[in-house]
């Protein structure tokens, strides 16, 4: 062993002090340690970061997807409400006609028996 780590060019986080060794004192190579641990800890936010957006972007569009279908829904209750209420209207003048209908023959009824009543009492045979 050469005392250099030969992981540490594939594994940023190798702080075993042969980056030191490498770089020829420990003051340059703290200085590189420290900026190096600087670049992985801003690329461990910025990997924390997208997996947040990726995550968000996938919240919203599933939330689209619900409002879309509620937006169907909508207009299908819409759709179904204004039809039932014309139902619902003509069935209220059918019966309105029918009610009218009814009126009037009970009126004929007692009209008649009003006026047949009448004529017997003005014509006493």
């Amino acid at each position: 062993s050469s005392g250099i780590n030969a992981e540490w060019p594939l594994r940023p986080g190798a702080n075993d002090g042969s980056r030191d060794k490498l770089l020829g004192g420990s003051g340059a190579g703290y200085q590189t340690r420290e900026t190096q641990d600087q670049v992985d800890q801003v690329m461990g936010i910025m990997r924390n970061n997208i997996d947040k957006v990726l995550e968000r972007d996938s919240k919203i569009q599933n939330l689209n997807e619900r409002s879309d279908a509620l937006q169907v829904g909508a207009n299908q209750f819409l759709q179904t409400g204004t039809q039932l209420k014309r139902k619902m209207w003509w069935k209220n003048v059918k019966f309105m006609i029918v009610i009218g209908v009814v009126a009037v023959i009970v009126l004929g009824v007692i009209i008649g028996v009003i006026v047949s009543q009448t004529k017997k009492k003005k014509d006493p045979q």
